[in-house]
């Protein structure tokens, strides 16, 4: 059974940071792109970042590029998201998911995680 777990959510205020790790099981990692995605209440769920199967090409969307830093440990079947200078409309839940290659689209990802929570205060 495929399983992909988020942590590291919580409350911040406006200005910090925080770390969330997604960590996989069930499936081939080093094989899989890794993708972050964000959805808050009454939004779609939209694009974050996204890294291919060995870190070498990066996607990120335009309302986090330059604040945010994926990242991938294949050894520990990690995928990392690095936010830093957080703002208040950063606030939703925030989904971990895999795929066969790296894509800005939720159609193109197979399995998703439970999602947790980031909440920016101002």
């Amino acid at each position: 059974q495929v399983q992909l777990v988020e942590s590291g959510g919580g409350l911040v205020q406006a200005g910090g940071s925080l770390r969330l790790s997604c960590t996989a099981s069930g499936l081939s990692f080093s094989n899989r792109a890794m993708g972050w995605f964000r959805q808050a209440p009454g939004n779609e769920r939209e694009f974050a970042a996204a890294i291919t199967r060995s870190g070498g090409g990066i996607y990120y969307g335009d309302s986090v590029k330059g604040r945010f830093t994926i990242s991938r440990d294949n050894a520990k079947n990690t995928v990392y998201l690095q936010m830093n200078s957080l703002k208040t409309e950063d606030t939703a839940v925030y989904y971990c998911t895999a795929g066969a290659g790296i894509s800005k689209s939720t159609e193109d990802y197979a399995y998703w995680g439970q999602g947790t929570q980031v909440t920016v205060s101002s």
